[in-house]
């Protein structure tokens, strides 16, 4: 076997399309490649806008910093994620509130964000976990209880949705990624969504350094170079073109591990909301035995040959999120020391994700 955890799926339609980029000659930020990608990604996501960034964290900070997010607000976010989504809550100098998620569906919990709002809430940051959709339902009507802005982190789910809408379509602004082992990938890169025409303007015009370009090199207000290359849009338009393939296959290898997996009483999956499609960017299991020694069982899996990974640590336990941890969080710690990230790349054929499925659970049925 040759199995990938999340490998990119490159192949001649992104050579092709690399190569007429470079015969354009529009290989950097400016160029017709960066406007196509953001239009079409906008009509798929089903917002009015979309403007590309340089990554899925500068969507984030564009987002935040749009809203106009600082010093003494807080934002609210789950402790179960990836850094990226807390780390430009840090940029804007303003304070994380952490709090636990749904032991089904490993995503923020509505029942705390709604204890954690107080008078300095301004937002809410729910990430839809490994593609697999949030609750946006509650958390909207939260958000227009309280008058608190919603900022999706749909970095890991496109393609994935709720209630028949795509994730990212719900918040005031959505956020996706295209580093390499995202469902698609430009290399790099990343998009932010939203309905606002006048803010989408405003953020394009701040990730190029806000220049007033019909006064040349003139700066009326302090940007960021958050801009996407015409070559990772020409990536991005050619990934983009075999996105339903991928999503396709991800949702047959999650339903490959779901009946390996149905007769084990030590083996569950994540879970989704029952009015949700995830697109499944890596298929997930929890495993409840008793003395569980998780990183010594990665090692036998990767004797033979399949490479799985840890689910994210609660971020408040790393150095620099500490300060912020005041209260504990059983959930995520459970599934901190239960669960694992398997084999999901489109590289992967399914007989070969059937095999590592019947290896895994033999080695733990042994």
């Amino acid at each position: 076997m040759n199995l990938q955890l999340d490998a990119p799926n490159l192949g001649e339609i992104e050579q092709e399309a690399l190569k007429a980029c470079l015969d354009s000659g529009f290989v950097s930020t400016v160029g017709p490649f960066v406007r196509e990608f953001e239009e079409v990604f906008a009509q798929f996501v089903g917002t009015n806008c979309a403007v590309s960034s340089q990554s899925g964290t500068a969507a984030i900070h564009l987002a935040l910093y749009e809203l106009g997010i600082g010093p003494g607000d807080e934002v609210i976010v789950p402790v179960t994620t990836f850094v990226a989504t807390v780390n430009p809550i840090l940029y804007v100098n303003a304070t994380p509130v952490f709090v636990d998620v749904d032991s089904r569906t490993w995503n923020i919990d509505p029942e705390e964000v709604r204890d954690a709002i107080t008078s300095r809430t301004k937002a809410i940051i729910p990430v839809h976990l490994y593609g697999n959709p949030c609750d946006m339902e509650v958390l909207m009507q939260i958000s227009r209880e309280f008058g608190i802005s919603v900022i999706e982190d749909a970095t890991e789910s496109l393609g994935a949705t709720f209630d028949s809408r795509q994730t990212g379509s719900f918040g005031h602004f959505g956020c996706f990624s295209f580093n390499g082992n995202k469902v698609i990938t430009t290399g790099g890169g990343g998009m932010i969504v939203t309905n606002s025409e006048k803010a989408a303007d405003h953020v394009k015009f701040l990730a190029n350094q806000a220049r007033d370009e019909r006064r040349g090199y003139y700066h009326p207000e302090i940007g960021f170079n958050y801009r996407m290359t015409n070559l990772e849009a020409s990536l991005g338009l050619a990934q983009f073109s075999r996105l339903s393939t991928f999503i396709q296959k991800k949702r047959l290898f999650r339903s490959i591990y779901e009946d390996a997996f149905k007769a084990s009483k030590a083996i569950s999956l994540q879970s989704e909301h029952a009015c949700s499609k995830s697109s499944w960017w890596l298929s997930c299991i929890s495993i409840d035995l008793d003395n569980l020694d998780l990183d010594e069982l990665r090692k036998n899996i990767a004797s033979l040959g399949i490479p799985t990974r840890r689910l994210f640590c609660p971020v408040t336990d790393f150095p620099p999120y500490r300060p912020f941890k005041t209260r504990d969080f059983p959930v995520a710690n459970m599934l901190y020391q239960r669960c694992l990230c398997l084999p999901s790349s489109t590289l992967n054929k399914p007989v070969e994700v059937e095999k590592a499925a019947q290896k895994i659970l033999q080695l733990l049925e042994s």
